[in-house]
């Protein structure tokens, strides 16, 4: 029997509990099926490296929880960045709409933000366009998630004082 052979008569054997197995990490069967998809992937790969047979069936069912589980996280971090986006629109933020470019404020803020000292500007960038974490700045950039939260914080403050004086010298002139 031919490897290949072996693989087929392994699923025609076990697929249809992958398959079960995949319906309790997925919302519904297409998604199931890519998940089994994705596990006899990953495990084919995985299998290379030992001979090529076919795998136990737990290694199968620990193979799609995994995949399951990394599917969940991915999901909902994206679906995180996804609400953000749609929470600074909400605000009608000059970056995520173009139709505010000619806003005189949203220019301002935009100018600002520009003028801020690089290392805080690319922590602001990073963090509420790019949607990181601290952590996940503090290893892009190289310095502690402390570091980056500092850097954060001072940023807002600046941005906030140049707001401030803004409004302060809207009420002046009106």
């Amino acid at each position: 029997m031919t490897q290949q052979e072996m693989w087929q008569a392994w699923f025609d054997e076990n697929g249809p509990r992958l398959l079960l197995c995949a319906r309790g990490w997925s919302t519904n069967k297409e998604e199931a099926e890519d998940l089994v998809q994705e596990t006899m992937l990953r495990m084919w790969h995985y299998q290379a490296e030992r001979g090529g047979a076919p795998p136990d069936l737990p290694l199968a069912f620990s193979t799609i929880r995994f995949c399951g589980l990394n599917q969940k996280r991915t999901d909902s971090r994206r679906r995180k960045r996804e609400e953000s986006l749609i929470y600074l629109n909400d605000f009608e933020d000059v970056w995520l709409d173009p139709a505010l470019e000619d806003d005189e404020d949203a220019t301002l803020l935009q100018e600002s933000v520009q003028r801020l000292a690089p290392k805080l500007r690319d922590v602001v960038i990073m963090k509420i366009w790019g949607g990181l974490t601290f952590h996940e700045i503090a290893t892009t950039l190289a310095i502690s998630p402390n570091t980056c939260a500092s850097r954060y914080r001072y940023a807002l403050e600046q941005l906030a004082q140049v707001l401030a004086s803004m409004k302060k010298d809207r009420h002046e002139y009106a």
